[in-house]
């Protein structure tokens, strides 16, 4: 199909889907109210259903009376014996898909239901809308006279019980109508490998031949993808193997570590970086305006929002609330109620309202992994933002991190230990981490109050890893590529003491 063309078929499903959009833009709370109401009828008739009366519930209100907050752990059981075959437990609909969530290091794997309702009305619809909303944001983009180097899991799809499970991207290009291989690259074949040192290189050898006009995937593991490319091609940047690069759709991990390796490999102002946010759970917000940090959350994906502010979270004075009471600039954990079955279901993220007309959000971490042993409060919002400074300020370039806290002992004081793999190394240390601590104390009260004359907290301890180190330890965990991360933040030194053992 020829670009103008195609280009004009994708300006009219944006002019048709941004009447949608404009529904939930102006009318929030009554679209969610709506889709909640929606969601309790249809599945009035499933074990969970019954067990709360779905069929009498008429108001928010009573629904969070009613239905208790849940967790997976909560959820298994009901999980189980859907995965066995039985169904109508918690979503109406038949559900044969569970995306083998790889959201944290944990040994224990999590199986989340994937309907064909998530399927179609969230996952695809997003990929839909981001493309529309870069489209008509770079009218004269010829992002469809190439392809997508997508990145996505390396598991194959497990046959078990009649049911089906794997990596969500496993499951999405699985289920992707058959021409839209033809628009991507590698093919699925490869895509599905589950070897992952091996599908890297046939990754390589298949995506230098083509046309590469946009890239998708997570931030870190696109990377190492990226850095192979050009080992690979001996170029010194990806303009030269694909001249008419002109976006990345990132999502998974924060950005900020990355931004400055990334504007190395593609010297380029005019490229776009555009950020969603998406999990085996759903698809939740979409960067919607060129050169933004804000995501805009989709209030019409199947996916009711409810959140709980973080300053009451895991406490007696704990409180759930639902999107109109939500505070600009305030953090919250989210919980979700979706048209795959989870009800009031506590996701593990958080995330703070950069807008609330319309609603805007950035994803400041996640509940597990944050430092608060001494009152300090650290976020990974905050880490990742001081070595981002830090580095632009002193010209090192940071592959990994981990932070865990040094506990007191004795009349020792506390303090936080980092393990650092740089791709370039500070040339002074103790400078870097001098200026890491001032940024920290910048963007932190409450670590800046603890670090007060060393009242608490000690200056931060800096060790740095070897070249691989992080790489090898997922490997030992058998997580190697797709969605699987590093842990930034621990309460705890388990992550840390093994990852220093490896060492």
């Amino acid at each position: 199909m020829p670009i103008p063309l195609v280009n004009s078929v994708a300006s009219w499903f944006l002019k048709k889907r941004f009447h949608q959009i404009d529904l939930f833009l102006k009318y929030p709370y009554e679209v969610q109210n709506e889709l909640l109401i929606n969601l309790l009828e249809l599945s009035k008739n499933t074990v969970i259903g019954q067990k709360y009366d779905f069929k009498s519930i008429n108001s928010y209100r009573e629904f969070a009376r009613r239905v208790p907050v849940s967790t997976y752990e909560s959820y298994h059981d009901l999980i189980e014996r859907t995965r066995k075959g039985e169904q109508n437990v918690f979503w109406s609909k038949p559900i044969k898909w569970f995306a083998k969530s790889s959201g944290t290091t944990n040994a224990k794997s999590k199986f989340i239901p994937v309907s064909n309702a998530s399927l179609e009305d969230c996952h695809y619809a997003a990929g839909k809308d981001l493309l529309c909303m870069y489209l008509n944001n770079n009218p004269n983009s010829e992002l469809f006279n190439g392809k997508n180097l997508r990145l996505g899991g390396s598991k194959e799809l497990y046959e078990e019980n009649g049911t089906i499970f794997g990596d969500l991207s496993a499951i999405l290009i699985d289920n992707m109508p058959f021409w839209a291989e033809f628009s991507s690259t590698p093919s699925n074949k490869v895509s599905l490998m589950s070897d992952w040192e091996k599908k890297m290189q046939a990754i390589v050898d298949e995506s230098i031949k083509e046309n590469v006009t946009s890239l998708a995937g997570v931030p870190s593991w696109m990377l190492v993808l990226l850095n192979n490319v050009l080992e690979t091609t001996g170029y010194s940047n990806l303009l030269e193997i694909w001249p008419n690069l002109e976006v990345y759709f990132h999502g998974g991990v924060s950005f900020m570590p990355y931004e400055e390796q990334y504007k190395k490999i593609i010297p380029s102002s005019s490229f776009k970086y555009y950020e969603t946010y998406n999990a085996s759970e759903g698809f939740f917000a979409i960067q919607d305006q060129n050169h933004s940090d804000e995501l805009l959350l989709m209030l019409d994906y199947g996916i009711f929002y409810e959140f709980i502010p973080m300053d009451t979270y895991g406490t007696a004075k704990e409180k759930v609330i639902p999107l109109f009471e939500v505070e600009k600039g305030k953090n919250y954990a989210m919980i979700i109620t979706t048209n795959a079955g989870l009800w009031r279901y506590q996701i593990g993220d958080t995330v703070r309202f950069t807008c609330i007309d319309p609603y805007r959000i950035k994803v400041t971490g996640r509940t597990k992994h944050f430092i608060n042993v001494f009152g300090e409060e650290l976020i990974i919002e905050n880490t990742d933002q001081a070595l981002k400074s830090v580095s632009q300020k002193i010209g090192c370039e940071i592959s990994d991190y981990t932070v865990a806290p040094i506990f007191m002992e004795g009349k020792n004081k506390g303090a936080h230990e980092w393990l650092i793999e740089f791709k370039t190394t500070p040339k002074d240390l103790h400078y870097f981490t001098e200026l890491l601590d001032n940024a920290l104390k910048a963007l932190n009260s409450d670590y800046e109050a603890k670090r007060y004359n060393n009242m608490t907290l000690n200056l931060p301890k800096i060790n740095v890893a070897r070249q691989g180190l992080f790489h090898d330890w997922l490997k030992t965990k058998n997580k190697l590529g797709g969605q699987h991360k590093i842990p930034r933040l621990s309460n705890f030194r388990t992550f840390l003491e093994e990852l220093l053992k490896l060492s």
